[in-house]
């Protein structure tokens, strides 16, 4: 039989969504007397609550109930959070609303059109407060106070020094610094939020059904909200998620608010989120603003870096918060090899949407000023970026390699990836174009990024925002544990139960492959449920679909699971053959001897006997064939005394070469080629990878050119509808090439790494320096984005009046 793992095998799931059979979260059929939930949320992004009237809207036929949140503090913990800063949150305003959409009061009815119509007749008064959304004037101390028993915006700060930073200051040709700016943008999946809560008072338990994806560190943080034992809190994810990019992580508030609504009304509840609540009130990425300064010699070579990094959580800092400093502290340094590193990051709160998971956490705020300081070293020193990169990319021979801040590289060829994107992309003759171009007053550009594609993250990394002395004050957190059960049923069929919860990504497609390669059984044979169930599935803290993770470690629990499942049939085999286990392989659902092919004995009798006859067992054998198997990478250890981290368990990579046109009379920047490398080890399904790369890519190109969640400088939110917030469709995907090599990593069973973020974090820098060697003539620096035709019109006009 043929092994699959690695073919471009099309995805199982695909027939039950093309049929309209998908088990999404509107699907799933509710509890007798359901009522529905409309929530009436803050106008004001900072305002003291002074009244909430409901008594009109309570006289309305068929309403259940009303609460707010003076109501909810009796049943309900403020969430914990990951810093030492004594930051309340809740799921609704207590006393103080602090962004635009915060919910003030829920409205629960028999349906959700009355439960509409009652939340518009829920009169709220405020006292408005002054506003702060500026990152970096929110931590002066005359700034507006969002958390007054905090006493300050700022939830966290870590400074970090590795290596010798001062020296490689100091003995540098050239020092060559700048600010950087990233902006707040979204995933807007075609699903948003949905939840289906119900208590049951006789057992004091919850059971939620939401589309939420994980972590599942964070069901331990909704209990702890709730107050309750976390064995009390079921949830139940559905095998369905439409779409997520990360954000269907922030789903967990909303969980709890929906819970606690279960109790009060004493029946179960659904609230399915429209979409102007998810853009103002969901999650989102984190804002950043990013000081960098670099130590380069004359010949382009980076000695050191400082970094000074302000996020922006918004009005809360919410769990996995302030994981996205965080998440990428290993691979600071990119793919390059620059030994000396001095980060000073800021963890800031102000008057926006409070943030979260999105693809490429983390990543795309850190390449951005990375990437463009490359181009920008290139640009000072009258240099080929494309050399400077060159001088500055990781050895092939040193891998693997670890990194200034203790991240661990576990292979690669940087080199070999950079240079077929060049090939690739023809960029030597695409300069001999833009040259002829630019006499004809066209405006051509082309950008470079080289970016590391961290997956599958160490649970200890979260810690790093904790000093040394905070951290021995409490119990080590390391690891990245995944789980898979693998049942096999009296006639050889099989159940793979996977808990990464999937949001379209193939995991289903994947872990059969790999079942099918190791049992050596087709693959109609075996059904993937993933569907997650916290009360009866196997699970860790760090299950979910998230830092692409299923790759790495998803697909490692599957395999593990599937070994020991071989195992047994081989032993049940080599018992009734009365030959050595060792002796026995499977071909084609065959179980054969090595040394007297005679000897057979078929996958299908050998489970038989499992079920049928377990008294013909080997001594001490269970009967049946059920096998869990949670993996985890011995190299996800906790952060040391010194601070050093490997944040993520494999590390692909991912060159890009962009080329683009700017019409000089909109100003609209047109991307006339792409082209992306990948290198994340050995490809399980070159289809599904190459779906998720034009995801990706496509999700980097709208934070490149279109997206924000725009706020205005009193906080009042500008971008609640498509109309405003613009996201790229099919005729705004340009033409993507896509190559791919395999450095297998050593550190994976199948020598996998995740993939699916990495032009997320590689596409904003590399269309900005594609439109910055375009504008180069301006003398234009590009440092913000998006890179919409109004912002490129306004640098066109103010270069003209400054050369006039």
């Amino acid at each position: 039989m043929e092994n699959v793992v690695g073919k471009p095998v099309p995805r199982v799931e695909d027939a039950r969504l093309l049929m309209g059979q998908g088990k999404y979260i509107d699907d799933i059929g509710t509890p007798p007397n359901t009522a529905h939930i409309a929530i009436v949320r803050s106008a004001y992004p900072h305002a003291n609550i002074q009244s909430i009237q409901i008594e009109k809207a309570l006289e309305v036929p068929g309403v259940k109930g009303i609460i707010t949140g003076k109501d909810v503090v009796q049943y309900l913990n403020p969430f914990s959070v990951g810093v030492s800063a004594p930051v309340k949150y809740y799921p609704i305003a207590v006393d103080k609303v602090r962004y635009v959409g915060e919910p003030v009061a829920v409205v629960i009815a028999k349906n959700r059109y009355i439960a509409e119509d009652a939340a518009e007749l829920v009169k709220v008064k405020y006292e408005t407060l002054e506003a702060i959304v500026d990152i970096e004037k929110s931590m002066d101390d005359d700034a507006p106070l969002l958390h007054e028993n905090v006493g300050s915006n700022i939830a966290n700060h870590r400074s970090f020094h590795y290596g010798d930073a001062h020296s490689a200051f100091k003995n540098a040709d050239r020092i060559i610094k700048h600010r950087f700016n990233f902006p707040k943008y979204s995933a807007t999946p075609v699903e948003t939020y949905g939840i289906i809560a119900q208590y049951e008072s006789s057992s004091d338990q919850y059971t939620i059904n939401a589309n939420f994806h994980g972590p599942f560190v964070i069901q331990a943080v909704m209990a702890g909200a709730l107050k309750i034992p976390s064995n009390r809190l079921r949830i139940i994810v559905p095998k369905d998620i439409g779409g997520s990019y990360g954000i269907k992580a922030g789903t967990f508030p909303y969980m709890v608010l929906c819970a606690i609504a279960s109790r009060i009304a004493g029946c179960p509840v659904k609230w399915i989120e429209d979409r102007q609540e998810h853009l103002s009130a969901s999650s989102s990425g984190t804002d950043r603003v990013t000081y960098i300064e670099a130590a380069v010699q004359e010949d382009g070579k980076v000695l050191g870096l400082k970094m000074k990094m302000i996020d922006n959580v918004g009005a809360y800092i919410r769990a996995p918060e302030p994981a996205c400093l965080y998440r990428t502290h290993a691979n600071t340094t990119g793919a390059y090899d620059i030994p000396n590193l001095m980060v000073d990051g800021y963890i800031v709160m102000t008057n926006k949407l409070p943030t979260g998971l999105i693809r490429g956490y983390g990543g795309q705020e850190l390449y951005f000023p990375l990437e463009r300081m490359m181009q920008m070293i290139a640009l000072e020193l009258q240099l080929d970026p494309a050399d400077v990169i060159r001088r500055n990319l990781i050895k092939t021979e040193k891998f693997p390699y670890q990194t200034a801040s203790g991240g661990i590289y576990d292979s690669g060829d940087y080199e070999k990836g950079f240079e077929l994107a060049l090939a690739t992309g023809k960029y030597t003759e695409f300069r001999e174009k833009q040259e002829k171009a630019r006499k004809e007053g066209k405006i051509f550009g082309v950008g470079l990024a080289c970016i590391v594609e961290p997956s599958g993250s160490n649970m200890g990394y979260i810690t790093i925002a904790l000093t040394p002395e905070e951290r021995a004050a409490s119990l080590p957190k390391s690891g990245c544990a995944e789980a898979a059960t693998i049942s096999m049923d009296p006639m050889g069929n099989v159940n793979v139960r996977i808990s990464t919860t999937p949001s379209g990504q193939g995991h289903e497609t994947v872990a059969a492959q790999i079942v099918a390669d190791v049992l050596q059984i087709p693959g109609e044979q075996i059904n993937v449920v993933a569907e997650l169930d916290t009360a009866t599935s196997a699970w860790s803290i760090a299950s979910g679909s998230y830092s692409s993770r299923f790759a790495s470690l998803g697909s490692s629990a599957v395999y593990y699971a599937a070994h020991r499942v071989k195992e047994k049939i081989l032993k049940i085999a080599a018992h009734h053959l009365q030959t050595n286990k060792d002796d026995l392989e499977i071909e084609s659902a065959i179980i054969r001897s090595k040394s007297n092919p005679s000897k057979k004995y078929s996958v299908k009798r050998a489970a038989g006997s499992a079920h049928w006859n377990p008294l013909s067992l080997p001594d001490g054998m269970q009967p049946g064939i059920y096998e869990t198997y949670y993996y985890t990478a011995s190299i996800a250890e906790p952060p040391d005394e010194n601070d050093l981290i490997n944040s993520s368990i494999t590390y692909g990579f991912v060159a890009d070469m962009v080329t683009v046109e700017i019409d000089p009379e909109t100003a609209e920047v047109k991307i006339l080629d792409y082209f992306t490398i990948h290198d994340a080890g050995k490809l399980l399904n070159p289809l599904i990878v190459d779906g998720q790369i034009y995801g990706g890519l496509v999700h980097g190109l709208g934070g490149a050119l279109y997206e924000e969640l725009a706020y205005d400088d009193k906080g009042q939110f500008l971008t609640g509808s498509f109309m405003d917030y613009l996201c790229p469709t099919a005729p705004e995907i340009p033409n993507i090439t896509i190559k791919h090599i395999e450095t297998p990593s050593p550190v994976t069973p199948l020598g996998a790494k995740g993939l699916g973020e990495g032009n997320t974090m590689s596409a904003p820098v590399a269309i900005a320096n594609a439109v910055s060697d375009a504008l180069t003539p301006y003398n234009i620096v590009i440092d913000s984005l998006p890179l919409s035709p109004t912002k490129i019109w306004e640098l066109l006009q103010s270069a003209k009046v400054k050369t006039t």
